[in-house]
């Protein structure tokens, strides 16, 4: 299939304008619900635990297996969403996460049924952050991109804040798989909603009917060169590997801090349930401010005509290695001292995000860039699989759990310091745009 950039001259009229604001207020409900989905078990840990009786490894099988499938689904919907119209894709990934909820509502649901239905809630999780990405970029034209990023990225800040205090609510009051059903029904209320206000904007890719079909390798741009770098050529950029390794180390710290942070801040600082609920929400609110403050500076200093080098790398680079920075205090300062390194620990990280999404978008043509995000989400998002596992692992082996915390944290640590490093050294969006002929799309 061929496809086309579809630019409409009127994209800026004040109509466009304001459904382009309500898509993406839709859009970044859409990541409120899929963070409240991945939180919600490590919010109830400690009541499934004694519940069910698992042992630590055991909790982190249940939590690593939400991301089993993950990353395989990221890729392929990725590519679906270069195809296929946003608005059917994006609730039938909704209508998966809701259906993979209810059924933790029966009594005799255990730990086969928590597998099985955390492997079905990641398969339809995997592509929903990339592809509301890529849905909210369809709005905006390149230098504007930033900012919607960061809303959108911001959602999963606003899902812990809301999740937190509901779940362990409802748990305390309704028992810990009234929070999972809770979810699930509101995951039905959003489809209804994207399902009325939906879809995709203006500057959507579509597919052109009479290009030869297999021409999916090229994409028609007015003011672009003929010939379109084949994909791989955009997966080999310094921006795209670079942008991807460091997300894969901020997904490392996410997942260790959804499945393990709230045991940790009661069994090792010794936090009452009420205590984490307002503790847990700090790192979330901290992540939206940076995240939009980031998006927002990065947004800026484009249009003032900044490289984007230093508006997306550079600039990105320096969170994941302040929060690395910061994760290494957390197991070494007592319960007192916790709360400023914990919260810029689980939260500078993610501030990177909207940056390196929209620097891979920079250098992608409209025809490739839902494939390139969603392959690039995949990968990065192999290590929350891992991540919750091995953490178990980590803390069963050691002596004792508060040295398995530090040991687990501090690998965290390292991985974000090393992302960040790598970030800033390849992460060169304008000399990647320039290699692949991407550098006359900067807005679209």
């Amino acid at each position: 299939m061929g496809l086309e950039a579809e630019v409409h001259p009127g994209s800026t009229a004040d109509g466009t304008r304001r459904r382009a604001r309500t898509v993406l207020v839709v859009l970044a409900l859409f990541i409120v619900i899929n963070a409240a989905d991945k939180a919600v078990l490590g919010l109830t840990a400690d009541p499934i635990r004694d519940d069910l009786g698992l042992t630590a490894t055991e909790f982190g099988t249940v939590a690593s297996s939400f991301y089993l499938l993950f990353s395989v689904s990221a890729v392929a919907v990725g590519f679906l969403g270069d195809r296929i119209r946003a608005r059917p894709l994006l609730a039938a990934l909704a209508l998966v996460w809701a259906a993979a909820q209810l059924p933790i509502l029966l009594p005799a649901a255990g730990f086969g049924t928590l597998v099985a239905t955390r492997v079905v809630l990641g398969a339809g999780e995997g592509p929903g952050y990339p592809l509301a990405n890529y849905t909210a970029f369809t709005w905006f034209p390149g230098k504007g991109r930033s900012l919607p990023s960061a809303v959108v990225v911001a959602g999963g800040a606003g899902g812990t804040i809301v999740a937190a205090p509901l779940v362990i609510l409802v748990s305390n009051t309704l028992g810990w798989r009234a929070s999972f059903g809770l979810l699930g029904g509101i995951g039905i209320l959003w489809v209804i909603a994207w399902l009325r206000l939906g879809g995709s904007g203006p500057y959507a890719a579509r597919v052109d009917a009479t290009a030869p079909v297999g021409d999916a390798l090229s994409v028609a741009v007015p003011g672009a060169p003929a010939g379109e770098a084949p994909f791989r050529r955009i997966v080999a950029t310094g921006t795209w590997l670079g942008a991807t390794f460091s997300a894969f180390t901020v997904m490392w710290t996410l997942a260790l801090g959804f499945a393990w942070l709230p045991l940790f801040l009661e069994e090792q600082a010794g936090f009452s349930d009420a205590e984490i609920s307002g503790i847990l929400g700090l790192p979330a609110l901290s992540m939206a401010v940076l995240v939009l403050t980031a998006g927002i500076a990065a947004q800026r200093l484009l249009r003032r005509g900044t490289t984007a080098r230093v508006a997306q790398g550079l600039l990105g680079a320096l969170l994941p290695l302040l929060a690395g920075a910061c994760l290494l205090l957390t197991t070494r300062v007592g319960p007192g001292a916790l709360l400023l390194p914990l919260v810029v620990a689980f939260s500078a990280g993610n501030g990177q995000t909207p940056l390196t999404n929209s620097a891979i978008a920079d250098i992608s043509p409209p025809g490739r860039r839902s494939a390139a995000l969603g392959l690039s989400y995949a990968l990065a998002a192999l290590s929350s699989l891992l991540a919750p596992y091995v953490t178990g692992r980590i803390i069963d082996a050691a002596p004792s759990e508060a040295l398995g915390y530090g040991r687990a944290f501090d690998v965290a640590a390292w991985l974000l310091i090393a992302g960040g490093v790598i970030s800033m050294l390849l992460v060169r969006p304008d000399r990647d745009a320039l290699l692949l002929g991407t550098q006359r799309r900067s807005d679209i």
